[in-house]
């Protein structure tokens, strides 16, 4: 249950950028938003559990991590003003499939007949997810390559981070990240001029994303992996697609063809194929997803 709901607040995390999107609240605006207030209460957390504070070389890897972090929000969150959210949040889960192709490359995995058959099963869904009957216009299109990048950047992220020690606790971790990736948003926002301050309404949805989809889903997660492991909870973490979909086709009248449909499910079962016998000996890619889910960061 505890994974459910984190999954959930992951998932509505496109729906809050959405709403915070239609009153005016620019991408930038959002992020930084976000990644501030989640930043200031992780800290608090930090500071009352008395953590202790990494070395230099780590506390450098995590703001490595930030900055790619950062890159992998601006890409999500661009996709989510382009395109349909549910299209997007299934776009994006294709990235267990490329972490999994970066470790074989890595050879930190072998590349075995699950593995493969997961890739397989990925690429065909994606294939099925873009066919659109070209329809999709100049916006979706772009939608569909910020939503791919920020696959492509999660994967790495995701890479990078799990050949950290086990020692570094989450909850610095996440901290460090959020806070580098404020400031370098808040740095692209003052550079495009898209930084301002968001109205009345765009700041209530600002900080039900900071709150309900980032500190909230990520300090349950952990509760969850705690009591299930962390190869349960990354397969309870596929319900956060189905929750973006339900909600979009409810609020905004987003469809997926039955083609697309198929497609989003064969994304999905790829990520199944691909936890089905994994054990949680290591930090499973649950333990860093989106802070976001963000990817659903």
């Amino acid at each position: 249950m505890l994974c459910l709901v984190s999954s959930t607040c992951f998932g509505l995390s496109a729906i809050f950028a959405k709403e915070a999107y239609a009153v005016g609240v620019s991408v930038p605006t959002t992020l930084v938003g976000r990644f501030g207030v989640a930043a200031v209460v992780l800290w608090a957390i930090v500071l009352v559990r008395r953590t202790p504070v990494p070395s230099p070389r780590l506390v450098l890897v995590c703001v490595g991590l930030g900055l790619a972090y950062a890159l992998q929000a601006a890409l999500y969150f661009g996709a989510l003003a382009a395109a349909d959210a549910s299209l997007v949040v299934l776009l994006v889960y294709v990235y267990p499939a490329l972490t999994m192709v970066l470790a074989v490359a890595l050879r930190r995995e072998s590349p075995d007949r699950r593995r493969m058959a997961a890739l397989g099963v990925s690429g065909a869904g994606l294939v099925l997810l873009l066919n659109t009957g070209g329809t999709m216009g100049t916006a979706g299109t772009l939608g569909v390559l910020l939503a791919l990048g920020a696959a492509v950047c999660y994967a790495l992220y995701l890479t990078a981070a799990e050949a950290q020690p086990a020692s570094l606790d989450l909850f610095m971790l996440t901290a460090i990240v959020c806070t580098t990736s404020a400031v370098t948003l808040a740095g692209w926002g003052a550079v495009t001029g898209s930084l301002a301050v968001p109205p009345v309404a765009g700041l209530a949805w600002i900080l039900v994303l900071a709150v309900v989809s980032t500190v909230v889903p990520l300090v349950v997660l952990l509760l969850g992996v705690r009591a299930v492991g962390a190869s349960t909870a990354a397969i309870l973490s596929c319900f956060e697609p189905a929750v973006v979909v339900a909600v979009a086709a409810v609020l905004y009248g987003e469809r997926l063809s039955p083609v697309q449909l198929v497609g989003g499910a064969a994304v999905l079962a790829s990520v199944l194929i691909l936890q089905a016998k994994r054990r949680g000996g290591k930090r499973d890619a649950v333990l860093h997803r989106d802070m976001a889910t963000d990817p659903t960061a």
